[in-house]
C-alpha cells in the first residue's frame, strides 16, 4: 500500500495503470470470496480505498493541469 505522498510523485498514466492493476485485485478477491477461500475480507476494503486513494491523486492532478492551462 502506497502512501498519498508516494502517490503525489507518480505521474498520471502510472496512477491509472495502478488503478487498474488494483480493480483486477478487486475481482479476483470477490471471486476468491464467492467461493470461500478469500482469507481476510478486510482486504477488499482496504483494496478499494487503495484506489480511491489513487483516483483522487489522479484527480487533483488533472485540476491542477487545469489550472494552469488556463494562466
Amino acid at each position: 500500500m502506497a502512501t498519498v505522498k508516494e502517490l503525489r510523485e507518480l505521474d498520471p498514466k502510472e496512477l491509472r495503470a495502478r488503478a487498474a492493476e488494483l480493480e483486477q485485485t478487486i475481482f479476483e478477491l470477490r471471486n476468491k470470496h464467492s467461493t470461500g477461500v478469500l482469507d481476510s475480507t478486510a482486504d477488499l476494503s482496504k483494496t478499494k480505498r487503495e484506489i480511491a486513494r489513487i483516483l483522487t491523486v489522479a484527480r487533483e492532478k488533472e485540476i491542477a493541469a487545469a489550472g494552469k492551462a488556463k494562466e
